[in-house]
This record gives structure tokens, sequence and C-alpha cells, in this order.
């Protein structure tokens, strides 16, 4: 019987296979040496678990709370235009109806001496339908803002403002009274991104407040809540989302229903959790390194095992099942810690940080997560495990028998190089077709399989180099590049290791700093002070003369501003085209239109042509070119648009070049003159005020256009700056985390990588100090090592990094690249740290080593 091929039967007669057993009892012995293994697998596998299981939690949290953040079953919003009779009689047969209108404005004290810019919110007695809103100085909202001369509002405004309840406040024309203050409101999410604190007024109260005019940027939305349980059943939303589209076939309604109560926000969601996804498989790369390094050390192990069982007949077959088997198993065991730790992520978020994020925590992890972490932890493990052990079974007997003297050359028999090809293939398919972003995720993966192959050829070049250099005179230095050019040294794995991690950690840094840099100090330099909502058009005369009079010298640019939906492009329905991620967000809900009859500022046609100032044919626009292109529409094509309650339809005639990040007034969509110019619109102004303007004069300026022009809202530039810089610090934070992790991973293959040499490293510190060497010595000649190899994977590191950052930053992003070198200095402090603190305590547990045991024990 062939020993390939033997069963053993147990007890109860059934016949184990070979294989298993003796794989079982190799396991027997212990985890010794692996223990770095299932570290560097069960980490990757719970960075990949954590982000899977978030957002899974947070989409449970929105699929659950769906109806309190909608405040019904469905809603149906539009801009400028308040919902017809006809079109509310029809929604009040479907259902409880509540109606609310939002816009920016000034709130301003009676004195003049403040104001601020707040977030105008009008509701109706069924406010809120779902949920509850939290009140401070009224029985309920209804009663707070009843009678038409008093408003709720966040405390944040009446600190800003100096003010208290029952104190009198100006909104528009209207003079009211803060009767109570309010909490965040159930509904916030599915409402538009606020720039300040929030006011709630009676639909009443905001009619006597003069701000709801023809063209006001005035966002109506009505909360469906569907009788007869009607919104219950997917099958019923769905039906009642028909019947609207029937009934109000071009109403211009965005209609959302509580499945999905902020689109924008899930995608946001869906897009961090991809990219983080991403991150985590790069740290599992990254220890899959580790991976390599155990299941060397361990085969090295049982090198006289595995001689054993060829001399008594078992096939290189067999010996590769068996210790597959093992390393399978402890895989196994790594992948079980990472899952369990990632799912335990959620829970701990929620307790620590619950009031900040979007939606309340509800713990769910869905069994996709954890396939696909489980998925991705096997698959780094098999990868990295192939290569050790197909060496492993192509040496001969009495190679085995030998010791370790010589680097092992056997290489593994064609089977295993097209299994790695294999596994190494499915990964990066199995990365790209879950990605939102496909072409993103494409050029992320290969850019890691240029790094590691770039890494793993500079180790091979160091230890080349160190092989053949001239050795100095000075001992210290000798030993140091004598240990680099070893053959089972460290150089490899810390090169390969080290430097995939810093290069990560870099790119993140520098593209960090450069989003940074674009929003802190080029836009203030570059783009306008103030955006001025809101001006009619009869009143613009007289704010710009108001404006030249308190601020000579400004830069006024103006133009026509309203609200609209994109309905078609190109005859079909916006709902049925499937564009790319990065441009689906032009379908999604209202966009601003204009018209104009010069190529606005900061805008350069790029095909096509401009039409005459004395045009009057067809209604011509001017698209953006990038988003045209994403978007697959051309000139001649032809675009639908919904503003004011009325289909618009115009064809292509030149695409458009915008520098956005300047901020200058500009639009995806510019119509020719005669489509939009009989519109009842309002003008949006740009202020660009001279050089070196004090704050008082902005002050002052702010005060008096808010004293002469109620309804106008001046928004300060570096405030909107500000509140997006805020969401952006957080979700750079939560990259940088997981980009952490990946060089963590990396310090984990680094003390793989020192235990593994540990054996080498004590007798030859043992032969040291037998021939005179002192602690002092070795001790440096370790440093000098750990120093060289931490230089030279930084140094390519940081190139690396940078040219990665500058890919992402200026062909993804399109804004400009800044290099930091702070940036820098942290990735080559933290590769210096690390290997001077991991070489450290390995050189410390050299030296310790007593030379008689070593010595005997050879």
């Amino acid at each position: 019987m062939s020993i390939a091929t033997s069963t053993t039967p147990d007890r109860a007669g059934w016949r184990m296979p070979l294989v298993l057993r003796l794989a079982a009892r190799e396991l027997r012995a212990g985890l010794g040496g692996l223990y770095i293994f299932i570290a560097c697998l069960a980490l990757g596998v719970l960075v990949i678990t954590a982000v899977g299981a978030l957002s899974d939690a947070l989409k449970k949290g929105f699929e659950s709370q769906g109806e309190a953040i909608l405040g019904g079953d469905i809603t149906l919003a539009r801009m400028h235009q308040r919902a017809s009779d006809t079109e509310r009689a029809w929604l009040a047969s479907q259902g409880r109806v509540g109606e609310t209108a939002t816009l920016r404005t000034i709130a301003r004290r009676l004195d003049g001496e403040d104001q601020a810019l707040v977030e105008l919110k009008a509701v109706d007695a069924n406010y809120p339908m779902v949920g509850s809103i939290e009140l401070q100085g009224a029985p309920s909202l209804d009663a707070a803002i009843r009678n038409g001369a008093d408003v709720a509002a966040d405390p944040i405004l009446l600190e800003q403002l100096r003010l208290k309840p029952g104190d009198p406040i100006k909104i528009g024309e209207a003079e009211l009274t803060v009767r109570a203050t309010v909490g965040p409101e159930p509904d916030a999410i599915a409402d538009r991104l606020t720039y300040g604190p929030r006011i709630f007024v009676s639909h009443e109260t905001l009619k006597k407040t003069g701000l709801v005019k023809p063209g006001t940027l005035l966002r109506w939305r009505y909360a469906l809540k569907l009788k007869d349980q009607a919104g219950d059943t997917p099958e019923g939303l769905s039906a009642v989302r028909a019947a609207i589209a029937k009934q109000f076939p071009e109403a211009g309604f965005t209609v959302v229903d509580r499945r999905q109560p902020s689109p924008e926000v899930s995608r946001t969601l869906e897009r961090l959790r991809q990219f983080l996804t991403l991150l985590g498989l790069t740290s599992l790369l990254v220890g899959g390194v580790g991976v390599a390094n155990a299941v060397n050390t361990f085969i090295d192990k049982r090198r006289k095992s595995i001689a054993t069982m060829r001399s008594i007949g078992a096939t290189s077959g067999f010996i590769f099942q068996v210790f597959l088997t093992q390393v399978m198993a402890i895989a196994a065991i790594g992948v079980v810690i990472g899952i369990a730790g990632g799912v335990l992520v959620p829970k701990l978020l929620a307790a620590m940080y619950g009031n900040l994020l979007p939606v309340k925590v509800e713990t769910a992890v869905s069994l996709g997560t954890i396939m696909t972490s489980a998925l991705y932890g096997f698959a780094v493990a098999l990868l990295f495990a192939l290569w050790p052990l197909g060496r492993a079974e192509a040496m001969s007997t009495a190679v085995l028998f030998r010791d370790n003297i010589s680097e092992q050359r056997a290489s593994p028999r064609w089977a295993i190089w097209i299994a790695i090809a294999i596994v190494s293939l499915a990964l990066m398919v199995v990365a790209v077709l879950t990605a939102d972003s496909q072409r993103i995720a494409f050029f992320f993966c290969a850019g890691v399989v240029v790094v590691f192959a770039v890494f793993a050829g500079l180790g091979r070049l160091v230890t080349w180099w160190a092989g053949r250099v001239r050795r100095p005179r000075r001992p210290e230095l000798a030993l140091a590049i004598g240990n680099m050019a070893a053959p089972d040294g460290l150089t490899r794995s810390v090169v390969l290791s080290l430097g995939t991690g810093l290069t990560l950690l870099t790119a993140v840094a520098l593209a960090d700093t450069s989003l940074v840099q674009e929003l802190k100090s080029r836009l203030p330099d570059n783009s306008p002070d103030y955006f001025v909502l809101d001006i009619p058009k009869s009143e613009f005369d007289a704010v710009k003369a108001l404006v030249g009079r308190e601020a000579p010298g400004t830069h006024i640019v103006s133009a026509p501003m309203l609200r609209g939906r994109l309905l078609k492009l190109k005859d079909t329905p916006v709902e049925e085209i499937k564009a790319p991620p990065e441009a689906q967000w032009a379908l999604n809900g209202d966009r601003g239109l204009t018209y104009a009859t010069e190529v606005p500022e900061g805008s350069e046609v790029v095909k096509g042509t401009w039409w005459p100032k004395d045009y009057a044919g067809e209604p011509l626009v001017s698209f953006e070119a990038e988003l045209a292109e994403k978007l697959g529409v051309t000139i001649g094509d032809m675009v639908t648009v919904n503003a004011l309650g009325k289909n618009l339809t115009a064809k292509i005639s030149n695409l458009r070049t915008v520098k956005w990040e300047s901020m200058a007034m500009n639009f995806v969509m510019v119509f020719s003159p005669n489509t939009l110019a009989g519109a009842q619109h309002m003008v949006l102004t740009t202020l660009t005020l001279p050089k070196g303007t004090s704050l008082a004069t902005e002050v002052k300026l702010a005060r008096e256009l808010g004293r002469a022009f109620p309804a106008v809202t001046p928004i300060r530039v570096r405030d909107a700056i500000n509140a997006f810089d805020k969401v952006f610090r957080k979700v750079m934070t939560a990259v940088r985390a997981a980009a952490g992790v990946t060089l963590l991973s990396g310090a984990l293959v680094l003390a793989g990588a020192l235990a593994t040499a540990q054996r080498r490293r004590v007798l030859e510190a043992v032969i040291l100090k037998t021939l005179g060497a002192t602690r002092r010595r070795i001790m440096l000649a370790h440093a000098a090592e750990y120093l060289l190899l931490a230089l030279v994977a930084a140094m390519l590191a940081i190139g690396l990094g940078s040219l990665a950052a500058w890919a992402a930053v200026t062909q993804v992003m399109d804004i400009e690249f800044t290099f930091s070198l702070a940036a820098v200095l942290q990735s080559l402090g933290l590769a210096i740290g690390l290997v001077l603190v991991f070489g450290g305590v390995g050189t410390w547990a050299v030296l310790r080593a007593r030379p008689a045991a070593h010595l005997k024990a050879e």
C-alpha cells in the first residue's frame, strides 16, 4: 500500500485519509513560529470585515430608519415650484401628506449689529409625520410656530447672534420672535447639505418674510405616508412610484422612497467602503509576505520530516497536500480571528462615536461581507503559501537531509506557477468587479502589483549588491553589509514589506496634502470672496451700486440663476441611463441652470462653436465636456430639463472645459439666451473684494446688503470651504487609518522576518563574542544593517508614493499636485523607527544568548 493512498480507520470504522491524519499530527505539535502568519492574515481580514460590517450596519440603519429619515414612505421634491392644487389633491388621495420648504437666507438681530447664514425650513402641522424632534420652550413644534410670528431655532444660532428665547429676530422682511429651541431633526439626512443653523417656521410665516418670489432657490418637498399599509412592501412602494411617474410625467419631481432615503449619502458610503476595502486588501497582501516567510520557516523546520516521508515512498504531490492542508487550517484560524474582530468594530464605533454617524448603527453583518473577507483571506494565504510549498516538494531527499547552509534554489513545478497566476488573477478580478468604479479599482490593483514587483526586485538587487561590494574596513559596517547579502537574511522581507506599506502611506499623505492645499490655500486666493444668492433682476443694479460704495474696486460677476432637473438625454429618460459612478450625480436631483451670450469666465470651448450674441434660433445648450463624455452625449444631441415646472428641450451646440476648483461662476449646462430669458429667475452674483480688504469692511458690506435687501443671501466662500473641510477631514482620517494598517502589516512581517533569522543571528553573535567582539560592536552592526535597509525602502517608497499620489490627484481628482516634505519625513521617520524598534528588540534577544549552550548544540 502506498503512503500516498493509505487511510486509517477510526473506532467507528470511518477511514480518515492519511493526508489529513499526518496534517493533524503535525499541528498537534503546536503553532510555534506561525503566530505572525495568523496575525498578518487576521489584521488584513479584520480591516476588510470591519469596513464591510460598518457598511452593512449603516445600510441596515438606512433601511430600518428610512421612514423616519424621509418623514414618510415616499417623498417628492423639486425646486422653485410649489405643488399645484391638482398635484396636492392626488397626493392626498394616496395618504397623509406633509409639506416642507427649505431655503438658505440670513437671520439678523433687530439692531443690525450681527447676522448669520441660516437654513430656513417651513413646515405644516403634520411635521414630523414619523419620528420626533426635541424641543425646549414649547410642548410641540406646531405650538411653537403656529401663530405666524414665532420661530423655533437651533441653539447655536442664538449663541452666534447673542439672543435667547423670547428675543426678536429678523428674517427677510419679517420681525419674528424666537419661541423655542430645537434639537436634531429626524429628516436632516434627506435634506440637502446645510451650511448654517436651522430655523423652523410655519408656511404662513414664510410668506410674511417676503422670501418666496419667482426664481427663489426654494426647495419644496412632500412626504407621503401611504394609506392601507401600501408602503409596507417593496412591491407597494414600486407601484406608487410608477403611479406618480404616470400621473406627473413632466412635473420634474425627484422621487425617493424609504428603501433608500438618501441616495447621495448611500452612494458616498458605498464608494468609501469599496476604497477602504481595497486598502484592506493591500494590507492583506503586504501581510502575505509574512505568510510566505512563516510558511518557509515552517517547512524549513520540517525538512527532515519531509525527507523521511520521501524516503519511504511519499510522492511530491502527497507531501504538498499534507503541508497545504496544514497551512490552510492555520489560515482558517487567522481568518476567523479577523472576521470576529471586524464584526465588533461597528459596535465599538457606535458606542464611541454613535452621535456623529449619519444614522443609528444597527448590528447587521451580511453573509456577503463575511464570505468576501474569508475569500480574500484564504486566497492571499494560498497565494503566498504556494511558492514555499512548491519549492519544498521540488527539493531532493539529499538536499533536505543537509543543514541549511546555502540558499535553496529549487524551483516549483509549472503547475504551481499556473496556480499562483490563477489565484493572483482571481484576486484582481474580484476586486475590480465588486468595485463601484472599476477603472479606479483596476489601476489601484495594477499599482499594487507594480509596487510589489519593484520592491521584490529591489530586495534582490540589494542582496546582490551587498554580496559583491567591497567590504569597508570598519568591522561593524562590514558585518552589516555581509548580513544584507545573506541568502536567508532580512533584506528581501524588510524591503518588500516595509517599502510597500510606506508607499501606500506616502501616497495617501501626499494626496491629503494636495487636497487640503487646494481647499485652504489656493481657493481663497483665486476664488470669489462671496456668492450672493436670490438677487431680483430689478434690484441687481442697486446691489451693484451698494457694493461699489461700500467696497470700491470689488470685481462683480453675475449670471441668471434657476434650478432644473435633467429628464432626458437623447430622448432616453435619465432613470434608464447607466452612467458611471463619477457622473451619476448629474442625473440625480436638481442642477443649476443659466443662460449667457458669452463663454463664462473659467470655461473654454473645446468642441463646437458658441452662439452669436443676437442668436434667435432653436434652443441651444453648452455642456461641460468631461461630464458629456461620461454620459455619452455630444454635439447635436438633445437635452431635456424641467425648470419652473416646464420641460425645455435644447440641442448641444458646444462642449466646454470648466475649472471648477477656481470656484468662478460656472454651470454644467449654459443655455442660449432665447431658451430661458423669459423665465422668472434670480441673479447669482460673485464678489471678489480688493486685496487687503479688512474684515471690518467685509462685515459692514454684508450688514448693509442685509439692511437694504432683506431677501438677498450673501454666502462667504471661506465659510463654505470650512464646512466642506470638516467632512473631508473625517473621511481622510478613515483613509489614513486604513493605510496605517498596511504599515502595521509591514511591521508584523518585519517582526516575523527577524524571528525567522533569529537562529542564524544568535549563532553568529555567539561566534563573534567567542572571538572577542563586544556587545556594542554587534549592536552597532545590526543597527547599521537596519538603518541601511530602512533608508533603501523608504527612499524608493517616497518616490513611488509620490508618483501614485501625483497620478491620483492630477488624473482622477483633476487638481494640482502639491509635494509635502512633512509627509516624506513622516514616511522616512516611520521606516527608520519601525526597523530600529523591532531590530533593537531582536538584537537584544540575540545578545542575551549564552555561547556555551549554542556551541554545544552545534
